[in-house]
Protein backbone atom coordinates (compact mmCIF):
# COMPACT_ATOMS: atom_id res chain seq x y z
CA UNK A 1 0.00 0.00 0.00
CA UNK A 2 1.48 3.20 -1.02
CA UNK A 3 1.79 6.35 1.78
CA UNK A 4 -0.03 9.93 0.12
CA UNK A 5 1.78 12.23 0.79
CA UNK A 6 -0.38 15.47 1.78
CA UNK A 7 1.13 18.95 1.13
CA UNK A 8 0.81 21.31 4.35
CA UNK A 9 0.68 24.69 3.25
CA UNK A 10 0.79 27.47 5.79
CA UNK A 11 -1.99 30.28 5.47
CA UNK A 12 -2.39 32.92 6.76
CA UNK A 13 -5.42 34.20 5.48
CA UNK A 14 -5.41 38.36 4.96
CA UNK A 15 -2.12 39.09 7.30
CA UNK A 16 0.74 39.58 5.18
CA UNK A 17 3.96 39.00 6.89
CA UNK A 18 7.19 40.14 5.14
CA UNK A 19 10.65 38.88 5.12
CA UNK A 20 13.21 41.35 4.61
CA UNK A 21 16.85 40.40 5.28
CA UNK A 22 17.36 44.16 6.39
CA UNK A 23 15.01 46.14 8.23
CA UNK A 24 13.87 49.52 6.65
CA UNK A 25 13.37 52.60 8.39
CA UNK A 26 11.00 55.34 7.10
CA UNK A 27 13.16 58.10 6.05
CA UNK A 28 12.41 60.72 3.39
CA UNK A 29 15.80 62.67 2.46
CA UNK A 30 16.49 64.02 -1.08
CA UNK A 31 18.44 62.57 -3.83
CA UNK A 32 19.90 63.39 -6.47
CA UNK A 33 20.45 60.28 -9.38
CA UNK A 34 21.72 59.49 -12.77
CA UNK A 35 21.50 56.99 -15.01
CA UNK A 36 25.54 55.18 -15.43
CA UNK A 37 25.55 55.49 -19.17
CA UNK A 38 23.82 59.40 -19.14
CA UNK A 39 25.72 61.95 -16.74
CA UNK A 40 22.53 63.99 -16.57
CA UNK A 41 21.15 64.50 -13.06
CA UNK A 42 17.46 64.33 -12.03
CA UNK A 43 16.11 65.14 -8.39
CA UNK A 44 14.09 62.52 -6.09
CA UNK A 45 13.66 61.54 -2.55
CA UNK A 46 13.77 58.65 -0.36
CA UNK A 47 11.09 56.99 1.08
CA UNK A 48 12.44 54.58 3.00
CA UNK A 49 16.02 53.38 3.70
CA UNK A 50 17.46 49.92 4.75
CA UNK A 51 21.38 48.62 4.67
CA UNK A 52 20.41 46.81 1.34
CA UNK A 53 17.99 49.40 -0.56
CA UNK A 54 15.52 52.08 -0.80
CA UNK A 55 12.28 53.31 -2.12
CA UNK A 56 12.32 56.50 -3.91
CA UNK A 57 9.91 58.59 -5.43
CA UNK A 58 11.36 59.57 -8.91
CA UNK A 59 9.98 62.02 -11.77
CA UNK A 60 10.46 59.29 -14.70
CA UNK A 61 9.84 55.63 -15.37
CA UNK A 62 12.62 52.98 -14.69
CA UNK A 63 12.83 49.48 -15.53
CA UNK A 64 13.85 46.68 -13.27
CA UNK A 65 17.40 45.65 -13.62
CA UNK A 66 18.78 49.39 -14.77
CA UNK A 67 21.45 50.55 -12.99
CA UNK A 68 21.54 54.19 -11.42
CA UNK A 69 23.86 56.24 -9.35
CA UNK A 70 22.57 58.19 -6.56
CA UNK A 71 23.96 60.78 -3.99
CA UNK A 72 21.56 60.76 -0.80
CA UNK A 73 21.80 64.29 1.18
CA UNK A 74 21.32 64.54 5.05
CA UNK A 75 21.97 66.43 7.47
CA UNK A 76 21.71 69.95 8.42
CA UNK A 77 22.09 73.19 6.30
CA UNK A 78 25.54 73.80 8.39
CA UNK A 79 26.76 70.47 8.14
CA UNK A 80 25.11 69.14 5.03
CA UNK A 81 26.80 65.36 3.88
CA UNK A 82 25.77 62.50 1.35
CA UNK A 83 26.21 59.17 0.72
CA UNK A 84 27.19 57.87 -2.99
CA UNK A 85 26.62 54.68 -4.35
CA UNK A 86 24.98 52.38 -7.13
CA UNK A 87 22.16 50.74 -7.31
CA UNK A 88 20.08 48.82 -9.55
CA UNK A 89 15.95 48.68 -9.50
CA UNK A 90 14.73 45.96 -8.48
CA UNK A 91 10.62 46.50 -8.56
CA UNK A 92 9.26 49.82 -9.90
CA UNK A 93 5.17 50.98 -9.38
CA UNK A 94 3.01 52.92 -11.91
CA UNK A 95 2.39 56.53 -11.17
CA UNK A 96 2.17 56.73 -7.67
CA UNK A 97 0.64 60.17 -6.34
CA UNK A 98 0.36 62.12 -9.19
CA UNK A 99 1.22 62.02 -12.77
CA UNK A 100 4.92 62.75 -12.08
CA UNK A 101 5.83 60.72 -9.40
CA UNK A 102 7.32 56.72 -9.71
CA UNK A 103 7.45 54.33 -6.91
CA UNK A 104 10.99 52.42 -7.40
CA UNK A 105 12.49 49.94 -5.25
CA UNK A 106 16.76 49.47 -5.61
CA UNK A 107 19.29 47.95 -4.12
CA UNK A 108 22.37 48.86 -3.47
CA UNK A 109 25.18 47.43 -5.69
CA UNK A 110 28.11 49.50 -5.16
CA UNK A 111 28.78 51.53 -2.12
CA UNK A 112 32.44 52.75 -1.03
CA UNK A 113 33.02 51.56 2.51
CA UNK A 114 33.45 55.29 3.90
CA UNK A 115 29.56 55.54 2.60
CA UNK A 116 28.43 52.20 3.76
CA UNK A 117 29.38 53.24 7.65
CA UNK A 118 27.84 56.72 7.06
CA UNK A 119 24.71 54.84 5.99
CA UNK A 120 24.75 52.95 8.99
CA UNK A 121 25.20 56.28 11.52
CA UNK A 122 22.24 57.61 9.79
CA UNK A 123 20.41 54.33 10.43
CA UNK A 124 21.61 54.24 13.92
CA UNK A 125 20.21 58.02 14.35
CA UNK A 126 16.90 57.23 12.94
CA UNK A 127 16.40 54.28 15.31
CA UNK A 128 16.92 56.29 18.12
CA UNK A 129 15.19 59.67 16.98
CA UNK A 130 12.14 57.33 16.58
CA UNK A 131 12.66 55.18 19.76
CA UNK A 132 10.99 56.29 22.52
CA UNK A 133 13.46 57.57 25.14
CA UNK A 134 13.06 55.76 28.50
CA UNK A 135 14.62 58.20 30.87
Amino acid sequence: MAKEEIEVKRHLGTVNFELRKYPRYSLELPIEYWETERPQNHQGRTINISDGGLMLFIAEEMEIGHNLKLKIFFGSSLNLSFIEAQVEVVWRDIHWMSEEDYRIGVKFVDISSGDKEKLEELLKKTILLKTPQTE
